[in-house]
């Protein structure tokens, strides 16, 4: 029972003059429809899953617009498919997760910005930068300058975004070049409203099916010696315009205010937040009007030189809003002023953080520092009495707590079958000492935090394999590699599996087989679990059918390979000691196999609704501690780390220590018991079934169990 976006659908389903009310994101999907995308790909991933997530399931809809979409196995697989633009005047979109995707992504970018393109071409960038980010902090700006390729970064509100994409396409048809468009965090899930427009059926798709291809033009193909002349194209045909575009469609804002000796140049990603700031410093009110003159950049790169040199004229100085490193905008304005002998004074990195997120705090402090210097005339005694509340608070909050709050790392989800693997490693490196483990990006990427602490590096999605490849030969003893089956599919089958074969390595590789790309929102994958086996209540202990990896894994080459109920620990244990242990050389393939929990609470929820809504017996299990046996020396809680498992106060005035506890956010996944009892550590856990609309035989048996116990316990 996947996640439903039913309402999500029907809103991409409005009409002209209509009302659309939601989040960025799915504006961006609704603008894309309104500008007649023809075709649609991607990979999933935070900021943006929703985009491809939505599609997905609005397949029939977009079947009869004629709109193809795809769900990509990873990034470059769907760069790839904007290479339909290259020949024809289709319009093609793709989305992925910021800078990692764009990594992914960047050999086909190469090219396809090298061939320039007839049709639109726009990829969506999650913009994944700052406190918020779950990757390295890192920014599109770079790939984009690399390959010239236009990067568009909207102003925060939904009638801009929606106007922005559309506009993208435009840009990149009137300059044939890819146009990228990045949304942050907040732009995102900003909720918002806007008049929609009617949606545009393609005028090429599957409904209107090409006769052919066109005449073979060899001037199409990014290959020498035609690359020569493509990038002279880029840099006198191209980039001039799109300079054009930007400027005459004002694609860039100016928003007028009354102080003309100063200005400010801003990110339009940034604008809300600057808008906030200037709000703090009383420099601007509640409804955008800002005391301060704004140069709102929508459009990053390129930059217009007349609309920079036009804004900074006459002002004694600028101060610009870049965020992250290094100072791309900063620079190229520097060029520009230079280049034109403005002699505006320009400001940024030297006011305002080198790097990390522009926070409205930290806008804050750097206009103040600004203004205090260009600018003195102007009351921001309100900001600075902000700041020093600000600061007042943290200092009296650090005197109260007396040492900084305790770290509270992410952790598994409650159930999660990922986690007894490594309960199960910890256990296993009593006896084997520890191992290099090359860890990656997913759910089990939370095991490098207590109270696992398993994993020596992260290096891309899927890399778990490959990343051990310079290690291991140094190595006394095996390294562990980690993997998901999303990661699988997506890059380590050939960046791992393939070239550790290869190479004949030898190492051990626990795939984690839960059934989806859970981390991402737990989407389908090629070994995912089939509609029917999906309908079925299964039970937990029970495995799902597909075996497409396991084929896979024994068709490349691999001979050593176990697949284990992840849930069973003991199991687990003796099945990694041997892959450590064991004399046979070459790759050794642990499936670590058990249902994402989050799925399999999503997909019983239901079941177990309609039971109880008619009257049917429905029992679930439930785990607890009995506190009597608890002796409170937590071992349980260390090698578990389930978040269902925690203390309370013992309910005996003899017993000083808490006692271990089992909460109701238990889903009866068994985890604590089995950790107990491979660790061989005290039997105080146990088993409970909850039984809800007994029967006749239930009420009896209890009645019978209750008479039993009463006459077993002292008076």
């Amino acid at each position: 029972m996947e996640i439903s976006f039913h309402e999500e659908i029907e809103s991409l389903k409005l009409g002209d003059g209509e009302v659309f009310h939601g989040e960025g994101i799915l504006a961006v999907t609704k603008a894309l429809l309104q500008s007649g995308v023809a075709y649609v790909g991607g990979y999933q991933g935070a900021p943006v899953s929703h985009l491809l997530d939505v599609m997905v399931q609005a397949r029939e809809y977009l079947d009869r617009l004629g709109v193809h979409v795809e769900a990509c196995t990873n990034e470059a697989s769907a760069a790839a498919m904007l290479g339909a633009s290259i020949n024809y005047p289709a319009r093609g979109a793709v989305t992925w997760k910021s800078i990692v995707g764009t990594n992914v992504a960047s050999d086909a970018l190469s090219y396809l910005s090298t061939a320039g393109v007839l049709g639109g071409a726009v990829i969506i960038a999650g913009e994944d930068y700052g406190e918020g980010a779950s990757v390295a902090l890192e920014r599109t700006h770079a790939m984009a300058m690399k390959s010239s390729m236009w990067l568009l970064d909207p102003r925060p509100n939904l009638p801009t975004i929606v106007r922005m994409v559309e506009c993208a396409f435009e840009l990149s048809e009137a300059s044939n070049s890819p146009v990228i468009m990045e949304l942050r965090i907040r732009a995102c899930h900003l909720q918002g409203s806007f008049v929609a427009r009617d949606n545009r059926a393609p005028a090429i798709s599957a409904l209107h099916r090409l006769d052919g291809p066109p005449a073979f033009d060899y001037a199409r193909l990014s290959h020498p010696p035609e690359t020569f002349r493509q990038e002279k194209l880029k840099a006198e045909v191209r980039l001039p315009a799109a300079r054009r575009f930007i400027r005459d469609r004002k694609l860039n804002e100016v928003f007028e205010g009354t102080e003309s000796g100063v200005g400010i140049i801003c990110q339009g990603g940034l604008y809300n937040s600057l808008m906030r700031a200037l709000q703090m410093l009383g420099l601007a009110d509640n409804f955008g009007n800002s005391r301060l003159p704004i140069l709102a950049l929508n459009a990053v790169y390129p930059l217009v030189p007349e609309e920079i040199t036009g804004f900074c004229a006459g002002k004694r100085a600028v101060l610009l809003l870049e965020e992250g490193m290094p100072e791309f905008i900063e620079q190229d304005i520097a060029t520009t002023l230079r280049r034109a002998d403005v002699q505006t004074r320009l400001h940024g990195k030297d006011m305002l953080l080198l790097a990390g997120e522009y926070t409205a705090e930290v806008i804050v402090r750097g206009l103040a520092r600004f203004l205090a210097e260009h600018a003195a005339h102007l009351d921001t005694s309100s900001g600075a009495r902000w700041l020093e509340t600000v600061d007042a608070s943290r200092a009296r909050a650090a005197k109260l707590m007396g040492a900084p709050l305790p770290v509270r790392p992410p952790t598994f989800c409650v159930g999660c079958p990922e986690r007894p693997v490594f309960a199960a490693m910890k256990l296993v490196k009593r006896e084997i000492g520890e191992p290099h483990v090359s860890a990656d990006i997913g759910c089990h990427a939370f095991a490098t935090f207590e109270p696992f602490s398993q994993g020596n590096s992260i290096l891309g999605y899927g890399m778990g394999l490959a990343s051990a490849a310079g290690v291991g030969p140094m190595m006394s003893g095996r390294t562990m590699s980690i993997m998901g089956d999303g990661g699988f599919w997506h890059n380590g089958f050939l960046s791992g599996v393939a070239s550790n074969l290869l190479n004949r390595g030898d190492g051990v590789l626990v795939i984690m087989k839960n059934g989806y790309t859970s981390a991402t929102g737990t989407q389908n994958v090629v070994s995912s679990p089939d509609e029917g086996e999906k309908a079925l209540a299964r039970e937990a202990s029970a495995v799902h059918t597909d075996r497409t990896i396991e084929n896979t894994l024994r068709g490349v080459g691999v001979k050593w390979l176990r697949n284990v109920y992840t849930y069973r620990v003991g199991e687990m244990a003796k099945t990694l000691r041997e892959a450590f242990t064991t004399a046979e050389p070459g790759l050794k393939v642990v499936i670590a196999e058990a249902e994402c929990q989050l799925e399999r609470q999503r997909r019983l929820r239901p079941i177990l609704a309609r039971l109880l809504s008619s009257g049917r017996r429905v029992v679930r299990t439930r785990f607890g501690v009995d506190e009597d046996t608890c002796t409170g020396d937590h071992s349980c809680i260390r090698l578990s780390g389930c978040p269902s498992l925690t203390i309370k106060a013992s309910s005996d005035p003899l017993k000083l220590d808490p006692v271990a506890h089992v909460n109701n956010a238990c889903v009866g996944c068994g985890l604590c018991g089995e950790v107990a009892h491979a660790a061989i550590l005290c039997p105080s856990f146990f088993r409970a079934e909850i039984v809800q609309n007994p029967g006749a035989w239930d009420r009896l048996l209890d009645r019978v169990r209750g008479t039993l116990i009463g006459w077993l316990q002292p008076a």
